[in-house]
């Protein structure tokens, strides 16, 4: 987990003016990654005592942009937000509770990016979700 110096040299060098909430909610998603966004909330207010749900997306938003966060929203799930960025990884996700994974790229650095077809596009993201069942879940009774 970063320093809160780490997190305030991070919004400044994404030149954001560095606050108590874009702080807070920084720190949330470097404590856990892969956190909804009533998490985030939540944590946030633990730091904060008070913060508006707008506050937290509108910084969400601001974060995801400057490129500090990245948010994925696996199919049938609610955006989610993780704090490592700028890298080749994937994840996976338990069909049963939802838990998610990072999952680093089996090949490298940028093989997904090679498609067998670009269609013109200029690719700069792949998105690999694996599904199954995390251990938890795979070893609870069946009901």
């Amino acid at each position: 987990m970063p320093t809160t110096d780490e997190l305030e040299q991070l919004l400044r060098g994404a030149t954001l003016r560095v606050t108590r909430p874009r702080l807070a909610v920084l720190e949330a998603v470097h404590d856990h990654p892969h956190a909804d966004t009533d998490a985030i909330i939540a944590a946030s207010r633990a730091r904060l005592g008070v913060v508006s749900h707008q506050a937290v997306y509108d910084v969400l938003r601001a974060l995801t942009t400057a490129g500090l966060v990245r948010r994925i929203q696996p199919s049938g799930s609610v955006a989610r937000y993780e704090s490592r960025v700028g890298d080749n990884h994937h994840h996976v996700v338990c069909r049963s509770c939802g838990t998610i994974a990072d999952v680093d790229c089996a090949v490298g650095d940028t093989p997904c990016l090679t498609a067998t077809s670009d269609h013109g596009f200029a690719i700069d993201e792949a998105e690999v979700v694996y599904w199954g069942t995390c251990p938890a879940c795979s070893t609870a009774a069946p009901s």
